[in-house]
């Protein structure tokens, strides 16, 4: 039986929460009164007015009741009262970064909804505030930037949601606890004073120098400093007896040493005689093996052997090649990548975990030895095209640099073997925002405005592509979109079609074909232009949707998303529904996005518009979205935990 809604009720439905009528609540106004007594000493918050909702800095309520409290970057000072605070127990999220506050961060037990805390870039000091550890559902903690001093407590641990902990740039010191949540997914206590063992716990071995970097007494695998006893600071306190027992044990290492030493010195004068008589004799050899082995020779370490599975890493390999492949040099493309910090033979050494393969080769996470980390893609066919041809197009998108593209930092060829070297981005890829780790099953939408933003992240990126006479992505879906360190969007696996063999009998995956272009489905021809704005089309519809395009879901009512969606607007125009929604302005916006997306799934291939108008329209809805929309974060709808506690400049949108 057919059911018969609007289309844009339909995606409003399922994007959006009930929110609060406005409504203020005394106990409210009078907590955010009394705290603005004892950290506005230039009256920066002109609160007036009995619906508190409509304040400044007030981002959100819900039935009356404030729910997003941001109070950014206005030169507050003082101390945060605790009672004040504590009232406001519907509190979501709270936000003082950038300020002059002061003093010790005060308890916060009563903020038992409290999801999102932000007290980045102030003043405060004292100790880590360890109340937080009782609140269950904080998932986001940045304590950044700040003088607090003491240890990370170990009752942190008791934060079960925790998704977010940044406390860099603070005085902290002691060991770091054994962080064991499953979803900690960010984590930052870089610049302190922190020592001891790094725990290998399933939770922190994901992180790697940068989220320990400034903390010189720390070591552990994740750093690449082993422990071996001289990191591993002793308790500072000692008792007498202890010192005057440990002060005469110093003497006679200190006498030990000393013999020792002597020993070595005259050692190293034999063993340098030796070596400079050997060095004579054979130098050239040893130089000449030398290169073998950076080069391919058969005493490097093999590749990760290939994953049959559907996605488990295989960790510990090396990026190298097996038997007479030729000799080759790793390449960099841009002229600032000439002065990144590796060589092929740091390359070689790398272990590597698989992230994922495709029609066009095996994706891996590159760890080396000095801790820096790579993306590498191993090309399916070496021999196609030729080197040359692949030289000369390496050349050309090796040179692709913009804000919006995972840059392509080096490449490597020889006569069996070739590789690509991506920029890292930890944050994942847009599919795994909106779907987790389903890969069946509907996801959950995307707010209108993060859907706008990542629409125009996609068109900003996918139109510099494709200003670049006969350059295609080629491969656009989810999958190859990946979040940056602010969590923009970034297109990765770009212009790479034409390493593909046109003889090949391998077909596409059944999941990618339902992002082509229908008339290229049954094809092995490079894809054009406009077949990248269908494919940008149809991410559209995922992220409005929240449904993967190949689910069987969509299925039941069309052979994918596109046909879905235009199934859907045909029974809403034949029963004459009229679309009614408690927020009319929001719906407004979604078929603004909606109908842009459905411009670019336009069967006929020249009826779609070209990635500079896409660009444009995407503009100028975002840009009349803005101007219309009544609190500057643009209210959140109901998926936006994740979204909203994402740690960045602006961190109430995308």
């Amino acid at each position: 039986m057919a059911t018969h809604f609007s289309i844009y009720s339909f995606i409003f439905l399922i994007c959006f929460s009930t929110f609060g009528n406005g409504s203020s609540g005394s106990d409210d106004i009078e907590a955010l009164l009394d705290l603005k007594s004892s950290i506005d000493p230039f009256n920066s918050l002109e609160w007036s007015g009995k619906n508190v909702c409509k304040w400044s800095g007030v981002k959100q309520c819900l039935q009356g009741r404030v729910t997003k409290l941001v109070l950014e970057h206005l030169n507050l000072s003082g101390n945060l009262d605790e009672r004040s605070l504590n009232k406001l127990d519907q509190l979501r999220v709270l936000s003082f970064k950038n300020n002059s506050l002061s003093g010790q961060i005060p308890s916060l037990s009563g903020l038992a909804n409290l999801k999102s805390l932000f007290l980045n870039q102030n003043n405060f000091s004292g100790e880590f505030p360890a109340t937080i550890s009782g609140l269950h559902r904080l998932k986001v903690v940045v304590l950044s930037q700040n003088q607090i001093s003491g240890e990370i407590p170990a009752s942190v641990v008791n934060i079960r949601r925790l998704y977010v902990l940044y406390v860099e740039d603070n005085l902290l010191t002691g060991p770091i606890p054994g962080f064991n949540q499953t979803g900690l997914r960010f984590l930052n206590v870089s610049n302190n004073q922190l020592y001891g063992e790094i725990p290998a716990t399933p939770a922190l071995v994901r992180f790697n120098l940068s989220s320990f970097s400034g903390n010189v007494e720390l070591c552990g695998e994740q750093i690449n400093v082993p422990c071996n006893g001289s990191l591993i600071r002793a308790p500072p306190a000692l008792s007498p007896k202890l010192t005057e027992k440990k002060h005469r044990k110093n003497k006679k290492v200190i006498w030990v040493v000393v013999g020792s030493v002597g020993g070595v010195v005259l050692l190293c004068i034999l063993v340098g005689l030796l070596v400079y008589f050997m060095k004579k004799r054979g130098g050239n050899e040893t130089r000449d093996d030398r290169s073998k082995a950076v080069s391919g020779g058969e005493t490097a370490a093999p590749l990760p052997e290939e994953d049959s599975g559907g996605g488990g890493g295989n960790k510990g390999g090396g990026f190298n090649w097996e038997g007479d492949s030729g000799i080759g040099t790793l390449v960099f493309c841009g002229a600032g990548d000439q002065q990144m910090n590796y060589s092929l033979e740091d390359l070689l050494k790398a272990s590597a975990e698989t992230l994922g393969r495709g029609t066009m080769g095996s994706t891996y996470k590159a760890v080396m030895e000095s801790g820096f980390i790579v993306t590498v893609k191993r090309l399916k066919d070496a021999r196609y095209p030729r080197v040359e041809e692949f030289r000369r197009h390496m050349e050309v998108i090796g040179k692709l640099r913009h804000p919006n593209l995972v840059p392509i930092r080096a490449y490597f060829q020889a006569k069996e073997e070739r590789l690509l070297v991506f920029d890292y981005f930890p944050n994942g890829s847009l599919f795994s925002l909106i779907h987790g780790s389903r890969t069946s099953a509907g996801g959950k939408p995307l707010h209108w405005t993060s859907c706008l933003k990542i629409a125009e992240d996609l068109a900003t990126g996918l139109n510099y592509i494709h200003q670049n006479p006969g350059l295609t992505h080629g491969n656009l879906k989810s999958s190859n979109v990946l979040l940056g360190s602010d969590f923009e969007s970034c297109l990765t696996d770009y212009c790479l079609t034409t390493f593909r063999n046109p003889d090949s009998a391998e077909e596409s995956s059944a999941s990618a074909l339902f992002y082509r272009a229908p008339e290229y489905r049954d094809t092995r021809r490079p894809l054009s232009q406009q077949a990248d704005v269908y494919s940008f089309g149809v991410i559209l519809l995922e992220l409005l949707t929240g449904k993967t395009p190949f689910q069987d879901l969509v299925q039941e009512h069309g052979a994918d998303i596109p046909r879905w969606v235009r199934s859907v607007r045909e029974e809403e125009t034949e029963s004459g529904d009229d679309p009614a929604s408690s927020n009319e302005g929001s719906e407004e916006k979604l078929a603004a996005l909606l109908n842009i997306s459905m411009a670019c799934v336009t069967l006929t291939p020249d009826n779609r518009p070209e990635m500079r108008d896409v660009l444009r329209m995407i503009k100028e809805a975002r840009a009349e979205a803005q101007v219309s929309s009544n609190s500057s974060d643009h209210s959140p709808g109901r998926w936006s935990d994740t979204v909203q506690s994402l740690p960045r400049d602006d961190h109430l949108s995308i």
